[in-house]
């Protein structure tokens, strides 16, 4: 099959499936006497298996590790269980990460909302909590008998 089926059996753009045969994620094609590239079914689970992998947000690199197992004869299922809980601790850490800058953007904002809007200088309004915004951060987030010191 030609690059355009495969495409379209694996749901991946046909430049996506060139990247993936430059980085070596999937094997260069046969070529046929056109230079046309050539794909089996094969090829077909293969990228199946690196676009499910990507839509879930796995990095290149576990996915070529993935491949690898695979390609040396071993069951990658090991290899798919520790990347996608590596995957999962990142996104718990960016969850956290996020929740704590939306805290910190809801205290900027009700602060800021109770300030001017007419300070040109931006010594008294919003801009002044964003300039201070680590001194701001910081004492916002201290336990309160360590603030009052």
């Amino acid at each position: 099959m030609l690059i355009q089926e495969l495409a379209q059996l694996a749901g991946v753009p046909a430049k996506t499936i060139r990247y993936y045969e430059t980085i070596g994620l999937l094997p260069a094609p046969h070529r046929g006497p056109n230079n046309y590239r050539m794909y089996s079914a094969r090829d077909v689970d293969r990228l199946r298996l690196i676009a499910g992998s990507r839509s879930v947000g796995l990095p290149l690199v576990d996915v070529a590790e993935i491949q690898r197992a695979r390609d040396s004869g071993e069951a990658p299922c090991g290899h798919v269980l520790a990347a996608l809980a590596r995957h999962l601790s990142d996104v718990d850490h960016r969850i956290a990460d996020l929740l704590s800058l939306r805290t910190t953007l809801a205290e900027l904002l009700a602060e800021g909302v109770t300030l001017p809007q007419d300070d040109v200088l931006g010594e008294q309004c919003i801009c002044a909590l964003l300039k201070a915004y680590p001194t701001f951060h910081d004492a916002s987030h201290q336990p309160e008998e360590q603030s009052r010191g």
